[in-house]
């Protein structure tokens, strides 16, 4: 009797305990849908925001793909924006300005050559002008692909300037400017030779040029010696086709000992470190030559 008794009163225990844990979780439960609600509303707020971002992004790709092919056309677009919404405007100004960082970033990487983009921005054309003494000669271009990796599409470079080779041995796919400093030095240095080939043949008339190569980088010359008016062969030899000047000079006469005499080796020198068709005009000047 008293074992039913102890059996009916846990029995009771156990019921009660289940119901205070029922109320217990329907006081929560408003609570609970509550904090669920307001979670969905900041996933419905960042999911319209994520929408909009991704709107805009389109809206600014067409834009500046747009941008891209009427470049010759961006003052009158410029005039027909008084006709466009506000938030046309803000576009377009967000377009152009992402426009101008990646132009700004690429004038950086290359060093500060001119740069313009080609291919709808899939590619940049550089721009390397060549000068002698103040004058400016030739420019040449240089058209680089940029996706998916860096590579030489077209340029008008010299076919005798080794463009690729170039691009290989100065990394172009890790330092850009490096290959573009490399190319400009060969491009004046080879303009720089051409140059004073020119000036050889106008301002010393007296001076036979014999041979001379598309690179330059070979000078031929008879020079006529003063008083029995006897020759002699000078070569130049610029091995070195970033330079302006020689890296050697040869010559050759019937008088074997005269290139050893001190007035000779000064005038080997002279060749050496100065532009030869000023070495010649102060080889003039000292009635060394004719």
């Amino acid at each position: 009797m008293e074992g039913a008794s102890t059996k009916g009163v846990l029995s009771q225990l156990s019921l009660l305990e289940v119901q205070a844990r029922s109320r217990k979780s329907r006081l929560h439960q408003p609570s609970r849908v509550k904090e669920l609600k307001a979670k969905v509303e900041a996933l419905r707020i960042q999911r319209d925001q994520l929408r909009a971002e991704i709107e805009t992004h389109k809206n600014l790709e067409k834009l500046r793909a747009s941008m891209d092919k009427q470049c010759s056309q961006e003052e009158e677009e410029e005039e027909k924006m008084d006709d466009y919404s506000e938030n046309s405007q803000l576009l377009q100004l967000m377009a152009r300005h992402t426009q101008l960082k990646d132009l700004l970033y690429a004038h950086h990487i290359v060093g500060g050559y001119n740069v313009i983009r080609t291919g709808q921005g899939k590619g940049l054309c550089a721009s390397l002008a060549t000068a002698y003494e103040g004058v400016y000669l030739e420019t040449y271009n240089v058209e680089i692909d940029l996706k998916p990796r860096l590579r030489i599409s077209r340029h008008n470079v010299p076919p005798f300037i080794p463009v690729n080779s170039l691009a290989e041995q100065s990394n172009m796919q890790t330092d850009i400017r490096c290959f573009l400093d490399t190319l400009s030095k060969h491009l004046n240095a080879f303009a720089g030779r051409k140059q004073q080939l020119k000036l050889v043949k106008e301002l010393h008339k007296s001076v036979e040029v014999f041979e001379s190569n598309v690179l330059c980088s070979i000078l031929v010359m008879l020079l006529t010696l003063p008083g029995e008016k006897s020759t002699v062969l000078c070569t130049l030899n610029y091995t070195d086709h970033t330079r302006l000047l020689p890296t050697g000079v040869h010559f050759e006469c019937k008088d074997n000992a005269l290139p050893d005499t001190p007035e000779w080796k000064k005038n080997c020198s002279l060749l050496m470190e100065t532009p030869v068709h000023k070495a010649l005009m102060t080889m003039m000047k000292n009635e060394t030559i004719l």
